[in-house]
């Protein structure tokens, strides 16, 4: 089993990443910020505007440590890949499925069936926890819903159909989202899903964790030998990392949305954690993203039962654990791919 190690989060602006033997250093200026061993990485994580140096990138791609650019304000820039590791049959196999729409279809619909099902246990826990403090007919009615569109996948046989079902499910859940709001109601109003640009401060810190999690399930398919930019839902499409966002559906609802839900009612994150822009975006500011990062690398720590393995795990494992088993079923070792089914 893969030891979860630690990520790296790099906030400072204008500092600039260098290699030093086998130490990733921190500079800003002539000023040394940080020093840390590689071996203790698994992901570094930079919001700066001077990027790394190519020594230290060429290492962290020899080492396998996933290393992401963004920019200060969160949006994504670029991704190290170094050499392809796995089985080139593997890629090949993906690749021949990916162009058919009748084998796609089946790893596709159990994403799918993965994503409504962790939708709809999350509407259901918060039944379960605070029945007196939310709408329980209203949230009860959409759960429902949920249920019974899970019935109706196995007898989707296009993409397209599977997409349209998709969307409708995201539209029911997303309806009683705001319901789950059990704290700052007036600082995390929600009525519907919007991104680029996030208008408010709940579509803010959704489509950051977005961002994130799609960046971990891009590093973790290519840990297993997957090629993330290809995927068997998302359609192909320049720079779209579309087997991540195939893998990122099902653990959405689970590791980013309850995350999220999390932060704000115990007011980890709080309206002064995020600044609005000239074109409208409301964003997280510095210390946001640092109360963000903080939780979000303690919650990987956290143990869950891994409902396919019956192993425990730690949650920042989850992606590749999924990942794991999303390549031994195209090598053909598994029949049919096991979505995440959170419980």
């Amino acid at each position: 089993m893969r030891k979860l190690l630690n990520t790296l989060y790099v906030m400072t602006e204008n500092c600039y990443l260098t290699l030093d033997g086998e130490n990733i250093v921190i500079q800003d200026g002539e000023k040394t910020l940080g020093r840390f061993p590689l071996h203790t990485l698994e992901n570094i994580i930079c919001f700066t505007y001077k990027g790394a140096s190519p020594a230290l990138m060429g290492a962290c791609a020899e080492r396998k440590i996933g290393m992401s650019f963004f920019s200060p304000r969160g949006r994504f820039q670029a991704r190290v890949v170094g050499k392809e590791y796995g089985n080139v049959l593997l890629r090949k196999e993906q690749y021949r499925i990916s162009d058919d729409e009748k084998r796609s279809i089946s790893y596709a619909s159990n994403v799918i069936v993965g994503k409504i099902y962790n939708c709809r246990w999350s509407i259901e826990r918060t039944l379960r926890d605070h029945a007196y403090r939310v709408d329980a007919e209203r949230l009860k009615t959409i759960s429902r819903i949920l249920y019974d569109t899970l019935s109706r996948i196995d007898g989707i046989t296009r993409l397209d159909e599977l997409r349209g079902m998709e969307g409708k499910a995201a539209e029911q859940y997303f309806s009683v989202f705001g319901d789950m709001i059990l704290n700052q109601k007036e600082d995390f109003a929600f009525t519907t899903r919007n991104r680029r640009p996030p208008l408010d401060n709940i579509n803010a810190i959704l489509s950051f964790a977005y961002t994130v999690l799609a960046g971990e399930c891009a590093n973790a398919l290519a840990s297993v030998g997957l090629d993330p930019y290809v995927g068997f839902m998302h359609s192909d499409r320049p720079g779209r990392m579309s087997l991540a966002l195939d893998m990122m559906e099902e653990l959405r609802p689970i590791l980013a949305d309850r995350f999220a839900l999390t932060l704000i009612n115990t007011k980890a994150i709080q309206a002064v954690h995020f600044e609005r822009q000239r074109d409208g975006a409301v964003l997280l500011n510095d210390n946001g993203r640092k109360v963000f990062f903080t939780a979000w690398q303690n919650h990987k720590k956290e143990n869950i039962t891994h409902p396919y393995l019956k192993e425990k795990i730690p949650w920042g494992l989850v992606p590749y654990v999924q990942a794991l088993l999303l390549a031994r079923t195209i090598r053909g070792d598994m029949e049919a791919y096991p979505p995440f089914l959170w419980k």
